[in-house]
């Protein structure tokens, strides 16, 4: 069951490949811990059956603090875990498929990074977006970026929640402040520290302070 208010203003995603010693258990925990409002569990290199296992492990976890899970890609695992949403890009099954899938009461985030996508992934059903890169990203360093006037006109386009995602940090993120971007998507700047909690506060602060 979603949450009555959703916390945007801190979205981490995981990527095992650019984990610290943490497993990604130990990691997810932390960063709730830290103030994380949403998780997503994005995995691209292990088996269907393993990533239905480590959602299902994550996912205590998440509800255990009263945080939506968001299952990358994966329709079939997060709706077989019983998960919050699920979040789709540009390539992935289409928003609106998604969307007869899953039905009113899951969340569906649409990566966009242009005005065009983002005010296609409305009229689809998408209920909030990740925008970017908005920076050079280790996570997908083949991803265009976003340019800042394009990220303010994609929030004048439409008036769904909008994280932005590519290269966020505590050097990056203060440059957003004040565009009426509901959060911040992070994957490294708190999955790769050896300090998840203490990143992920220090985030937190900084975005909302």
């Amino acid at each position: 069951m979603l949450p009555d208010r959703i916390d945007y203003s801190l979205y981490v995603c995981t990527d095992r490949d650019l984990m610290s010693s943490q497993t990604i258990e130990e990691s997810v925990e932390k960063a709730l811990k830290g103030g994380a409002g949403i998780i997503q569990l994005r995995e691209k290199s292990i088996s269907g059956r393993g990533f239905y296992e480590e959602a299902k492990a994550v996912h205590e976890i998440t509800k255990r603090y009263g945080v939506p899970l968001i299952i990358n890609d994966r329709v079939d695992i997060a709706l077989a875990i019983g998960a919050e949403g699920v979040h789709v890009g540009q390539s992935d099954i289409p928003c609106s498929a998604v969307r007869k899938i899953v039905g009113k009461d899951m969340l569906v985030g649409v990566s966009a990074s242009s005005v065009e996508e983002a005010v296609k992934a409305v009229e689809d059903g998408a209920d909030y977006l990740g925008v970017g890169a908005m920076n050079p990203t280790a996570t997908k360093t083949d991803a265009d970026s976003v340019t800042m006037e394009e990220l303010v006109a994609i929030r004048k386009a439409v008036t769904i929640p909008i994280v932005i995602i590519g290269g966020i940090n505590k050097e990056t993120a203060p440059r957003y402040k004040g565009l009426g971007i509901e959060g911040i998507a992070v994957v490294s700047a708190v999955v790769s520290s050896p300090d998840p909690e203490k990143s992920a506060k220090e985030l937190k602060e900084l975005w909302l302070s």
